[in-house]
């Protein structure tokens, strides 16, 4: 099980501040959706540049032009990107043929994907990585629910978990035995982040 950090809502200064305390107890960068539409890839090659030991994830949640994002980010050092489920099986299939050329990878967003026929699809585009994911407002009504691992059960998936994760839901997360663990205000909004990180670690 790995530790993603997530970058979300942060200046370029935070970035760099929370990852140079936190780098000891993470396994995967995740540059956040936000980060990116404010910095761009410059972000992306700097962190590349300064963590070159750490597998980076551009959040891109692309929905359209998935081999031109795709290749944007894998150019800049990403190793990892991310795609929408509800995006058309040419944008998704386009993403992980560039993906392919880059030796990279795609984690396919599930956010609001309830019905497991969507899912069929992303077989049939040989996906092996996806993303349950409880979006930011809708984390307002409540943190990561382990029901979502309903949505995957009985899929050959490799399986990433976000929406609100902290020090007191990581152990009911735990227990769907997710491959990758997403948190990211619950570490990058502590008084010491990397204390809280350890106590994540500690479950994973």
């Amino acid at each position: 099980m790995k530790l993603q950090l997530a970058l979300d809502r942060l200046s370029w200064t935070e970035c760099f501040d929370v990852l140079h305390k936190t780098e000891s107890e993470i396994d995967i960068i995740e540059v956040g959706t936000g980060v990116i539409k404010e910095y761009g890839m410059s972000i992306v090659r700097e962190i590349r540049k300064t963590f070159p030991n750490h597998r980076i994830l551009a959040d891109m949640k692309t929905c359209d032009a998935g081999g031109h994002e795709a290749k944007q980010a894998f150019e800049a050092g990403a190793d990892i990107v991310t795609v929408m489920a509800f995006s058309s099986s040419l944008t998704i299939q386009d993403t992980l043929t560039v993906a392919q050329d880059y030796s990279g990878q795609v984690m396919v967003d599930l956010l609001e994907v309830e019905e497991r026929e969507q899912l069929r699809k992303l077989v049939s585009l040989n996906v092996e990585l996806v993303s349950l994911h409880v979006g930011k407002d809708q984390q307002k009504e409540g943190v990561f629910n382990s029901s979502l691992f309903n949505l995957v059960d009985g899929f050959l998936f490799k399986v990433a978990v976000a929406g609100g994760i902290n020090e007191e839901t990581i152990g009911q997360v735990t227990k769907g035995e997710p491959d990758i663990v997403i948190v990211g205000g619950a570490i990058t909004k502590a008084l010491e982040p990397l204390k809280v990180a350890q106590k994540i670690r500690e479950y994973i």
